[in-house]
């Protein structure tokens, strides 16, 4: 395309050539320029004829405030409602933490529908579905966190009730002084093995060869280490609630007075020190004064120790 610009004053005139591209990019850069002024006059035009209340212009400024506020209602809507949802899912979480907090006050010794906190009743006929306002969410959230903190409070009480038990169950001589080793002579009258006459026996005995560990039957302070004329080598241990337990006729002590023990813990050895006729453990358990079988602790902590494997056992498929 050929374009011959002619100049009549200076008589002169100048040709421009364009190509394809050349009128492409002439085009658009004439439709760019166009859209830009239309836009920028519309803009002018709009803004001053809502500044100096031209007619017309105040009911498009009023529809276009309206339908901006319309879409900011419907985005707080759905966030609501969103809200709402999130919070339908955490008060059942939350029914589904009492019912199991129900199950575990039952196994702490606690009467669920003492301990637990009250809960407000609810429930009837669905009616209708409606949206929550942002008031009547901002309740249920802070009925929601009044509820969760009770809960807690609860939850703490069952844990604190449960750690004592646990405390008082190792505090019970049911461990095995000496571990694969059948008892003996048992608790009770018998013919004494040095004087051949009837005597009380308070206590079990484990045969054993020198040096076999003899372990705390449950956890304590140890109370005495002393040598006794007749239970020899001698190590007393208080477990509280006044239940002690003695372990006579050790070869070696390997605690002190005033230590702490675990239930389990190596504390002496098995030996033939003070009247004894030959190693072996001689196991005491006293209650409040008084001796007691050690073998109604010892098939307690057997009776124990099967309903924990059995609670611990995969089920059967």
């Amino acid at each position: 395309m050929h374009i011959i610009i002619t100049d009549a004053w200076l008589a002169r005139r100048q040709a421009l050539h364009l190509n394809g591209w050349k009128l492409i990019g002439a085009a658009v850069l004439a439709v760019l320029l166009l859209m830009f002024g239309a836009v920028a006059t519309y803009h002018w035009v709009f803004l001053e004829g809502i500044r100096r209340g031209w007619p017309g212009f105040e009911s498009v400024a009023r529809l276009v405030h309206r339908d901006n506020a319309g879409d900011r209602d419907a985005y707080l809507r759905a966030n609501l409602d969103a809200m709402a949802r999130k919070l339908g899912e955490m008060q059942a979480r939350l029914m589904q933490i009492d019912a199991l907090g129900e199950r575990v006050s039952g196994l702490a010794g606690l009467e669920p529908a003492q301990s637990r906190p009250p809960l407000p009743g609810s429930g009837g006929a669905l009616v209708a579905n409606r949206s929550l306002t942002l008031e009547e969410l901002s309740r249920e959230l802070d009925a929601l966190d009044a509820g969760s903190g009770a809960r807690v409070d609860w939850l703490t009480a069952i844990e604190s009730r449960l750690f004592d038990q646990k405390i008082q169950r190792s505090m019970v001589p049911t461990e095995e002084p000496v571990v694969g080793v059948r008892p003996g002579s048992p608790f009770g009258f018998r013919i004494d093995p040095i004087t051949g006459q009837s005597a009380l026996h308070t206590g079990l005995d484990f045969p054993a060869d020198i040096g076999t560990p003899i372990l705390a039957a449950a956890g304590g302070v140890v109370i005495a280490q002393e040598f006794h004329p007749a239970y020899g080598n001698l190590v007393e241990i208080d477990h509280g609630n006044n239940l002690v337990t003695r372990y006579a006729h050790a070869s070696k002590v390997h605690v002190q007075k005033g230590d702490i023990v675990r239930r389990g813990q190596r504390i002496a050895d098995v030996g033939n020190s003070g009247r004894s006729t030959g190693p072996h453990l001689h196991f005491e358990v006293w209650v409040a004064g008084v001796p007691q079988d050690p073998q109604k602790f010892l098939r307690a902590g057997e009776q124990l120790a099967r309903g924990d494997a059995a609670a611990k056992a995969p089920a059967g498929r």
